[in-house]
C-alpha cells in the first residue's frame, strides 16, 4: 500500500463515520491538531503512539499503522502553482506579503531564515460583524546562515550586528 493509498483510506473512513477533524485530533492526540489533520493527508509523520491510537480509531493493519510513523514525501500532489482557490490564497499572500515579511525579518533578526521545521502554528475563528476571519498564527525560529570559512573577526553566522 502506498502513502496515498491510505490517506484515501483514512478519508473514506472518515467521511463514513461523519467525523469532523476535531473528533479524530482529538482521538489520536499528541500534537497540534494541524499537525495530525497534515498526518492523515500524509504530509506529516506520526509517533508510534499516535500512529497506534489512529490505527485504533480507523481499524488499520499493522503495516498501515506503520506506514503513519514513516517520514513521508511532504508536499506532494500539490502542483505550483497551487490551483485549489484557498491553497492558492496562501501562495499569493507569500508572493505579495514575502518581500516585505523578509525585509522586516532580516532587519530585525539578521541574515537568515524562519524555519519550517522548528516551527509552531494556530489557527482560530475570529468573530467579526463583518464576517467571520481566519485567524492563523505562525512562530518559526529564526536560523541564521552560517558564512562557513570565516575567519578572523569575519562573522561566523548572519546574526544581526548591533
Amino acid at each position: 500500500m502506498t502513502r496515498s493509498d491510505l490517506t484515501e483510506k483514512l478519508l473514506d473512513i472518515k467521511r463514513e463515520n461523519g467525523w469532523t477533524w476535531k473528533y479524530v485530533c482529538e482521538q489520536i492526540g499528541g500534537m497540534s491538531p494541524i499537525l495530525v489533520t497534515g498526518a492523515i493527508l500524509g504530509h506529516m509523520k506520526m509517533t508510534k503512539p499516535q500512529a497506534a491510537n489512529a490505527a485504533k480509531l480507523f481499524g488499520l493493519s499493522k503495516s498501515e499503522e506503520t506506514l503513519l510513523n514513516e517520514v513521508p514525501m511532504r508536499g506532494t500532489g500539490t502542483p505550483m502553482p497551487p490551483t485549489d482557490p484557498l491553497i492558492y490564497r496562501f501562495y499569493e499572500l507569500i508572493m505579495i506579503n514575502g518581500p516585505a515579511l523578509k525585509a522586516l525579518i532580516e532587519e530585525e533578526f539578521g541574515d537568515g531564515i524562519m524555519s519550517a521545521i522548528d516551527f509552531d502554528m494556530d489557527i482560530a475563528r475570529q468573530s467579526d460583524p463583518k464576517g467571520d476571519r481566519v485567524k492563523i498564527a505562525m512562530s518559526g525560529k529564526f536560523l541564521p546562515y552560517k558564512y562557513y570559512g570565516a575567519t578572523g573577526n569575519g562573522l561566523a553566522y548572519g546574526l544581526k550586528e548591533d
